[in-house]
């Protein structure tokens, strides 16, 4: 039985910033997300607000009408901003510490660790819970420098990358997992971010709280481990950020550990400039595919959109378009499935055709 859970995501649930809510509403083998706390879209299904379709995850206006219109008390309470300022203002500590009070463990995916925090310390032992740092760092000596073993690994590597930070690299991974789990295959999902931990994957780590000289070791460690224990036919590994964004350099760690066979970039075409960044004007994904073909020593092999700002009759238009342009197998995973995407991974890896049980 999965632990139940409610998401605070005031002001931000369906946008760039809520992107760990909207993450766990569409996806969590973890917790049982009963529902998702924003006063601005109170009464709506999850679900339907962000693709269409109803799931029956409501949103909430606030920790009191959720737990009238439930009954009950769920266990756990998981922030789900990923905001630039990484920090809580005094109105989210005040929810933060109300929640704990009724009872609710509190699970954090801000680098800023609570468990380090002397009030909230104080509260979780009066009121009995307990914090969860997801973005902390394992002690030093937990942690593995690159060693190079990655080079024996002879399952596939794909990576999904993309041109910005929050275009949906991990929803395309997520997705593309799930699907080659229908196929019969046996694939394994790598995370790098907090979300993707968040909703229950097995093996990974957040990346960006990691030095430099960790990063990449501890990126190569979750795919050898995934790999001598699941004996998977493919590892998908979450990208983070942009191999050219000059904010992070969590891509390049990610790269050099997983050392991937092929790449799959994540784009948003009506993306004018880099999202926490509106005087950085967006790379074009001729300049990425350049930049990550040149990097990793590995080809990019498909595109896929985020359609934020785009209507259906351009998504489809913008698909035959980079189709023609780019000549590679272009999709929106949210709106059109992974079936194209499959269809490329069994053309550029024979071997996984053969053990799916259904061919596309």
């Amino acid at each position: 039985m999965l632990a139940r859970a409610l998401v605070y995501c005031e002001n931000e649930f369906g946008k760039i910033d809520g992107k760990v809510a909207n993450g766990l509403a569409r996806h969590s083998e973890k917790y049982d997300i009963l529902g998702v706390i924003d006063s601005t879209k109170a009464g709506l299904d999850t679900g339907e607000y962000l693709d269409g379709i109803k799931k029956g995850i409501l949103v909430f206006s606030s920790i009191n009408d959720a737990i009238k219109k439930l009954g009950f008390v769920p266990e756990y309470f998981i922030y789900g901003i990923a905001a630039q300022a990484s920090y809580l203002d005094h109105e989210q500590r005040e929810v933060i510490l109300g929640a704990m009070k009724i009872g609710m463990n509190f699970v954090n995916g801000l680098p800023e660790f609570f468990t380090e925090d002397e009030e909230f310390i104080r509260k979780a032992i009066e009121y009995r819970v307990h914090i969860y740092d997801m973005r902390k760092a394992p002690p030093r000596k937990h942690l593995h420098n690159f060693s190079g073993r990655i080079h024996e690994v002879t399952t596939p590597v794909v990576a999904v990358l993309g041109t910005d930070c929050a275009v949906g690299k991990r929803t395309t991974a997520v997705r593309l997992f799930k699907a080659l789990k229908q196929k019969g295959l046996n694939p394994v999902f790598i995370a790098t971010g907090q979300t993707g931990l968040l909703q229950g994957a097995k093996y990974g780590i957040a990346v960006d709280v990691l030095t430099s000289g960790f990063a990449t070791g501890e990126v190569e460690n979750a795919i050898i481990n995934a790999y001598e224990k699941e004996h998977p036919d493919i590892i998908i590994v979450e990208g983070q950020g942009a191999l050219s964004h000059p904010a992070y350099t969590s891509s390049s760690a990610i790269v050099r550990g997983a050392n991937p066979n092929a790449i799959i970039l994540q784009h948003p075409p009506r993306r004018t400039n880099h999202c926490d960044y509106p005087d950085i004007p967006m790379p074009t994904l001729e300049s990425e595919i350049e930049l990550i073909e040149v990097f990793s020593k590995s080809r990019v092999i498909a595109i896929t959109i985020n359609h934020e700002d785009m209507a259906d009759p351009e998504v489809k238009n913008t698909i035959v378009e980079y189709e023609s342009k780019y000549e590679l197998p272009t999709t929106d995973v949210l709106k059109f499935g992974c079936d194209k995407l499959i269809n490329t991974l069994f053309t550029v890896f024979p071997e996984l055709k053969k053990g799916a049980s259904t061919i596309c």
